[in-house]
């Protein structure tokens, strides 16, 4: 049985054809999302990977020019790079992501309250096996 070919997504309109409302609420929330990238480097809470890839999307709507420095970015550049040609994460970020999950869950179990200290381990958990099913870089 021949099933019919499923044509490609088509590419988000131009920032430019946006209206510049729209385009400030997308610059928005790529910078909220770069920023709570950047805290996840700190904090094991907040995975950066993620994050600077919510910016990357969110930039492509709402900021050229934030898009531009981001795929420019020595560090994160690459990362969004290779996410956009072939939905893959670097072994090495899956690693410490998967390595800073497990030690907040373990962490949460033991600070939160019973009745919720699973809550971070399930979501974790989550993310960690749709980590495990995308191509390493």
């Amino acid at each position: 049985m021949n099933l019919p070919a499923v044509p490609p997504p088509e590419p988000p309109a131009p920032p430019a054809a946006r209206p510049a409302w729209l385009r400030a609420l997308w610059l928005a929330g790529g910078v909220t999302a770069l920023a709570l990238g950047l805290l996840g480097l700190f904090l094991p809470l907040l995975p950066t990977t993620p994050f600077v890839l919510l910016a990357a999307f969110c930039f492509t709507r709402g900021s050229p020019r934030g898009e531009r420095w981001l795929l420019a970015h020595p560090r994160f550049g690459p990362l969004v790079r290779d996410w956009r040609a072939r939905r893959a994460i670097p072994l090495r970020a899956k690693r410490l992501a998967w390595t800073m999950m497990a030690l907040s869950s373990v962490w949460a179990l033991w600070a939160l309250p019973s009745r919720v200290g699973w809550i971070p381990a399930v979501c974790c958990a989550a993310v960690g096996l749709w980590m495990a099913r995308l191509p390493s870089r």
